[in-house]
């Protein structure tokens, strides 16, 4: 479009033998792409600020879609590309689990049913470590696997049933009374398998239900869970103390995991999101 400063318009047309409504037309419709381009890459590069640098081509996608922003995965991932900004990689999974006791296995009753529908009916639950100084720290998580909250958690210094299972299950129960005969699915781990914690259990009448040996995908979404908070929040701080290993971890997932991530498995939208559409509160009068 630069010679149209050298050479009038109409005659670079009879040169090129195309009409004058035809070159305007051209010239249109370029610069309205290179709008649009502009105006996505815009968009991208603030859903992946706003995620905190964590969201990859999908998420960003789904997000854009939920704001009316019509574009496909493929050309998110490119412009990504291009833009030179990429989500934080994932760590390697490593094996944390104490199974080696003599308490007896509940069989996997979950068997890697994910997709549950109704609210307080299949609940999972993890434990890892995170590192303090010198020292570590045992974080104790339970999710609904309805709508992928995180109900009940538990920061501890000891690995002690009471410190961490018992402990995330009496806050997952005040949050949100489970159902009679709900599913509580958890590794092998000692602490699930004594019996303190399985007499806990059966008074809330749960069906318990554990992993087979050496098998983390049957504890897929407890696992990545743990694998997106230490790549969206613990790696990214040098934690000091025990307070702020709590204050970073009560952050993400009151003030991002649970109101605002999106979640390819609820269909782009938050924990929250999916909470508030399973009880129809966004629906009620």
């Amino acid at each position: 479009m630069e010679y149209a400063h050298q050479f009038p318009v109409e005659k670079m047309c009879k040169v090129f033998k195309v009409s004058k409504s035809g070159y305007y037309k051209w010239r249109k419709l370029l610069i309205t792409r290179k709008k649009t381009k502009s105006k996505l890459e815009d968009s991208i590069r603030y859903e992946f600020e706003k995620s905190k640098h964590t969201y990859g081509s999908p998420r960003i996608t789904l997000a854009l879609n939920k704001e009316k922003i019509v574009c496909s995965k493929a050309t998110v991932a490119r412009y990504m590309n291009q833009m030179g900004i990429q989500a934080r990689k994932k760590r390697k999974y490593k094996v944390t689990t104490q199974s080696d006791h003599d308490y007896k296995i509940a069989p996997n009753l979950l068997n890697r049913q994910f997709n549950i529908e109704k609210l307080a009916t299949a609940w999972v639950s993890d434990i890892t470590y995170i590192r303090v100084n010198s020292h570590w720290l045992y974080l104790t998580v339970i999710i609904d696997l309805a709508d992928r909250m995180v109900i009940g958690w538990s920061l501890s210094a000891s690995m002690d049933v009471n410190s961490t299972v018992i402990k995330a299950f009496s806050m997952a129960c005040d949050f949100r009374t489970p159902i009679n005969g709900f599913i509580f699915h958890s590794d092998r781990g000692v602490q699930y398998a004594c019996k303190d914690f399985k007499t806990i259990l059966s008074n809330w009448h749960a069906n318990q239900s554990m992993s087979r040996k050496g098998n983390c995908w049957d504890n897929a979404v407890a696992e990545s869970f743990f694998k997106t908070l230490k790549v969206e929040c613990i790696y990214k701080h040098k934690i000091s103390s025990n307070s702020m290993a709590y204050s970073l971890i009560f952050n993400y997932i009151n003030g991002w995991y649970n109101t605002l991530r999106i979640h390819s498995a609820l269909d782009g939208k938050s924990p929250l999101e999916a909470y508030l559409e399973k009880t129809n509160y966004l629906y009620a009068a």
